[in-house]
C-alpha cells in the first residue's frame, strides 16, 4: 500500500499537465489501391442482360451453361443466372446417357423438375442435345444389336481344334522335315470310315523330338484351365510317343503336355484330360515326339476341347440392315419421347451435335476402327449412315412445337475453317433430303491467343448461310495461373467475340450467345479443371471479362 501512495502525486501531476493541452486529431489522405478501384468499376456494372437492346434484338437470348443440380437446388449459381441471363443450357442432364435407362425407358423426373423451376423464374431452357456420339447409354444401344443367340448349353467342353483328315486342310497341324506326311486310302480310317493321316518316321532318331507332329489349337492355355485331347491312333508296330507343350510349332516350353500316347497295330481311342500347370501356360501346340520308333503312325478324329464351367453359347451376328432397323427404332423412341415431354417448355434444340470429323472435316465422325473407345460413346451414323441427321431432324420436328428452332452444333469452327465449311455443306445435305435446319451453333471454347482472323472468317461464313447463328458454349481460357496481363487479354477476347458476332451476324439471324464457363473452374471440376475461363472467379467475384463482355453486349444494335 505504501508504494501506491507514493505514485499518486506523480500521476496527479501528469493529469493536470494533460488537462492544459487541447486535443488535436492528425489528418492525412490515403489513396485506394488501384486493384480496389478497378474492382469497384467492374462491380458498378449492371446485370448482363440489361445491356441488350431488345428493340434491335427482340429474339436474342443471352444464355448460361449450368448443371441441373446447380439450378434446381436454387444455389448461388441459380441466382446469378436468373439475374444475368435469359436462357440456360444443361451440360449433361438432358442427354441420352442421363435419360435412357438400361431397359430403354426414359427417366424424366429430374428434367421435369428443372423445366418447372426455370419456368417459375421466367428463364427459357435450350434442349441439349438429342443426337451425339458421346454421353450416350451405349451399353443399352449395343445390347440391341448384339449377336443373336442360336443355342446355349450348360457346363461342358468347347471345341478348340478338330480334324478328321477327310480334306487336305492342314491349317491346324504340321510336321517337321524328318516325317513324311500322307493320307491313307478311303476306308482305312478309324472304324473303317474315311481316311486317316499317315506319318512315316523312316529311322530311329538320336532324340525322340527330332521327328514331331504339331497339333495347333486356340485359345492358348491358361493356368488352371482344363483341356481334353481325344483321337484315334495306331502304328505299324507297338510304340509310345511323349507329348510336349509348345508356344508354337517348334517353340518348346515343357516336356509333358497330354501324356505319352500308346500305339498298337489296331485302332484305339486315346483320351487325356489335363489341368494346366504353370509349365504349360500360354502354350497352343501339342508336339508328338515320334523319333524313337521307325514306323508309320496313323491319326484320325483328332479333337482338342476346353472345359467351360459356365456353358457355351452359339451366336450369329445381326445383318447391317437388322442393325439399322433396331438403331433407327431406338433413335425414334428417344427423340420422340424426349421432345414430346419437353415441348411445353423447350422451344429450341441442338438436334445433332459435333458431327464433323476433325482430321477429315468434310466427312462425318465414325467409331469404326477406334480402339479403347469410352464406354459412353456410340456413333449413330455408323448404323444409320449419313441420313442419321436427316432422321433426327425429322423426328424432332414431328414431336415438338411448330415454331421450334432446331440447330446443328459443332466445335472448333473458329479453329478449322474447313470444318466450318464442312458443317455448312452437311446442313445443305440435310436440307436436300427435305428437313429444315433453323440454326447453326458454334461452341467457341477458345483461349486468349486464339486466331482473331479465323474467328472473323467463321462468322462471315456462318452469316452467309442465312441461318440463325448461336454462339453455343463460349468460354475463353486464360490458363491455370494467369497474370494480370492474361486476364486483360481474356477480357478483350470476350468483347472481341461479341463485337464480331454483332458486326457479321444480322440482327434477324442472332439467336444469341451462351456463356459456358460462368465462373472459373475448381481444381476438381469435370470441365477444364483449374482453368481460369469465366466471367466470375470461383468465389463469384466479377472479373475484367465481365465488364468487357457487358461492353460488347451494349453494342448489339
Amino acid at each position: 500500500m505504501r508504494k501506491i501512495y507514493k505514485i499518486v502525486p506523480f500521476a496527479t501531476l501528469l493529469l493536470s499537465l494533460a488537462s492544459c493541452t487541447e486535443p488535436h486529431v492528425l489528418s492525412y489522405d490515403v489513396e485506394k489501391p488501384l486493384a480496389f478501384v478497378n474492382q469497384e468499376k467492374i462491380d458498378a456494372y449492371s446485370d448482363l442482360k440489361t445491356y441488350i437492346d431488345r428493340k434491335a434484338n427482340p429474339n436474342f437470348k443471352l444464355g448460361a451453361g449450368i448443371s441441373l443440380n446447380e439450378y434446381t437446388s436454387q444455389s448461388l449459381m441459380y441466382r446469378v443466372v436468373n439475374k444475368n441471363f435469359d436462357e440456360i443450357t444443361l451440360g449433361y442432364e438432358m442427354k441420352h446417357g442421363a435419360i435412357v435407362q438400361a431397359d430403354g425407358k426414359l427417366a424424366l423426373d429430374n428434367v421435369n423438375k428443372l423445366l418447372k423451376t426455370a419456368q417459375e423464374a421466367n428463364v427459357s431452357v435450350f434442349g441439349h442435345t438429342l443426337c451425339w456420339h458421346a454421353n450416350q447409354n451405349a451399353t443399352y444401344l449395343k445390347k440391341l444389336i448384339a449377336p443373336d443367340v442360336l443355342s446355349s448349353t450348360g457346363p461342358g467342353w468347347d471345341l478348340a481344334m478338330e480334324n478328321d483328315f477327310e480334306t487336305d486342310n492342314s491349317s491346324n497341324y504340321q510336321v517337321n522335315t524328318n516325317l513324311t506326311a500322307s493320307y491313307t486310302a478311303v476306308g482305312q480310317g478309324a472304324k473303317g470310315i474315311g481316311r486317316a493321316l499317315k506319318l512315316t518316321n523312316a529311322s530311329v532318331r538320336a532324340n525322340d523330338w527330332e521327328a514331331q507332329l504339331y497339333v495347333k489349337f486356340s485359345p492358348a492355355v491358361k493356368l488352371g484351365d482344363k483341356y481334353k485331347l481325344t483321337m484315334d491312333v495306331r502304328a505299324d508296330v507297338a510304340a509310345s510317343t511323349p507329348t510336349q507343350a509348345q508356344l508354337n510349332p517348334g517353340g518348346y516350353k515343357h516336356w509333358d503336355f497330354f501324356g505319352a500316347v500308346p500305339y498298337i497295330t489296331t485302332w484305339t481311342t486315346y483320351v487325356k484330360e489335363i489341368t494346366v500347370t504353370s509349365n504349360m501356360v500360354d502354350c497352343n501346340t501339342i508336339a508328338f515326339n515320334l523319333g524313337k520308333t521307325a514306323s508309320s503312325f496313323y491319326y484320325d478324329n483328332v479333337k482338342v476341347e476346353k472345359y467351360n464351367a459356365t456353358g457355351s453359347v452359339k451366336t450369329q451376328e445381326k445383318s447391317p440392315e437388322q442393325k439399322k432397323i433396331l438403331i433407327g427404332g431406338a433413335l425414334d423412341k428417344w427423340i420422340t419421347g424426349m421432345v414430346t415431354n419437353c415441348a411445353p417448355s423447350v422451344k429450341a434444340w441442338d438436334v445433332v451435335n459435333e458431327p464433323m470429323d476433325d482430321g477429315k472435316p468434310y466427312e462425318l465422325k465414325t467409331g469404326v476402327g477406334r480402339v479403347n473407345m469410352p464406354a459412353d460413346e456410340f456413333y449413330w451414323q455408323d448404323y444409320l449412315g449419313k441420313d442419321y441427321a436427316v432422321e433426327a431432324f425429322r423426328l424432332t420436328r414431328k414431336s415438338g412445337n411448330s415454331g421450334d428452332k432446331l440447330f446443328i452444333n459443332d466445335y472448333n469452327l473458329e479453329y478449322s475453317i474447313d470444318k466450318c465449311k464442312g458443317l455448312i455443306q452437311f446442313v445443305t445435305y440435310i436440307e436436300s433430303k427435305g428437313q429444315k435446319v433453323d440454326g447453326i451453333g458454334t461452341q467457341m471454347h477458345i483461349g486468349i491467343n486464339s486466331d482473331k482472323t479465323k474467328i472473323e472468317t467463321m462468322f462471315q461464313l456462318l452469316a452467309a448461310t442465312g441461318k440463325l447463328i448461336k454462339v453455343s458454349e463460349l468460354d475463353v481460357a486464360a490458363g491455370l495461373t494467369p497474370t494480370e496481363s492474361d486476364l486483360q487479354k481474356q477480357a478483350e477476347m470476350y468483347k472481341y467475340v461479341v463485337d464480331m458476332y454483332t458486326k457479321y451476324i444480322p440482327s434477324n439471324q442472332r439467336y444469341g450467345i451462351t456463356v459456358w464457363g460462368l465462373t472459373d473452374s475448381k481444381s476438381n471440376s469435370s470441365w477444364l479443371p483449374g482453368q481460369n475461363q469465366g466471367l466470375w472467379d470461383v468465389n463469384f467475384t466479377r472479373k475484367p471479362s465481365y465488364s468487357n463482355f457487358a461492353e460488347g453486349l451494349k453494342l448489339l444494335k
